[in-house]
């Protein structure tokens, strides 16, 4: 991988990761138009398909920093510090686990079905039409007062949210797309929502990024140990590389989410599902004229 190819793919994955657009999605696109885990050797889509997952270490670090009083609340209440900060970090507990649970049973099946275009595809259109579904919904229904805020989740408000992200697991289906949507369906506040999203966020993605990095690489023999992912990803592409995704996802991802935020406020989630169907249409075509693989 040259480092130019790094930067573009470390620059997606910080836009994509937050918006509910799918960087699973665009990672995949991306990777085949630039070559990257296309090519004929041993391990090269297990190295590419780690490189994708780990870079979200700096979408992850994004948010950290930007919501650093929530962390510090959370982890002040797991301290039985703070009464608030402990019932939020609950809640992102709960609505961690049904993920925690169903990732590791469904991860070698979903890899082996659903990781293809079409079916990325599919899930681009269903979720852009999803979106545009709960904006008129939630415009029929608005929540009273505007919705609750984050403090007032409930663990059963987190638990639908958090069967909810595993939809996600499809790729294609977004993860922030589907916490924030049912952040609006159990009634928070679109605010709450999205804060709700972002910091699930950081627990999902620093499971699936270690999971990714510490696991072993079954299909490549000398990586079939602990720390496979992380030791592939690294012969196969070194430091430089490595540390420019980290550091574009990072910075990308600082600005798409104070981005949304505040595009959020004053504008809906209607553009993304409208993105999302235009975005399936374009790929589908690429795929049928034979510009990207199926």
């Amino acid at each position: 991988m040259e480092t130019w190819q790094a930067l573009i793919l470390g620059i997606i994955e910080g836009i994509t990761e937050y918006l509910p657009i799918s960087s699973t999605g665009h990672l995949v696109v991306a990777q085949q138009l630039m070559g990257v885990g296309t090519e004929n050797s041993p391990g090269a889509k297990a190295a590419a398909d780690c490189f994708a997952i780990c870079i979200q270490g700096g979408a992850i670090l994004a948010v950290l920093g930007l919501y650093l009083p929530h962390v510090l609340k959370m982890a002040n209440g797991m301290l039985g510090r703070d009464p608030e900060g402990f019932k939020m970090a609950m809640a992102i507990l709960v609505g961690f686990m049904p993920a925690a649970v169903l990732g590791v049973l469904l991860n070698d099946i979903i890899d082996a079905k659903l990781m293809f275009m079409w079916p990325i595809i599919a899930a681009w259109v269903v979720g852009g039409v999803g979106i545009l579904v709960a904006t008129w919904w939630r415009k029929r229904n608005p929540a009273p007062g505007g919705g609750k805020s984050l403090l007032e989740m409930t663990w059963k408000m987190a638990v639908v949210i958090g069967l909810l992200q595993c939809v996600a697991m499809w790729p294609g289906t977004s993860r922030s797309l589907m916490t924030i949507v049912g952040g609006l369906l159990v009634g928070l506040s679109l605010r709450a929502a999205v804060e709700y999203s972002f910091l699930l966020g950081v627990v999902t993605l620093t499971a699936a990024t270690a999971k990714k990095a510490v696991w072993k690489v079954d299909a490549v023999a000398q990586y079939d140990h602990w720390f496979g992912g992380a030791r592939l990803m690294w012969d196969s592409y070194g430091a430089l590389p490595t540390v420019v995704g980290l550091a574009a996802a990072a910075i990308s991802a600082a600005i798409a989410v104070k981005w949304l935020v505040s595009y959020l406020q004053s504008h809906g989630l209607a553009v993304f599902g409208w993105y999302r169907i235009g975005i399936g249409a374009v790929i589908g075509g690429l795929v049928l004229a034979g510009v990207v693989a199926a």
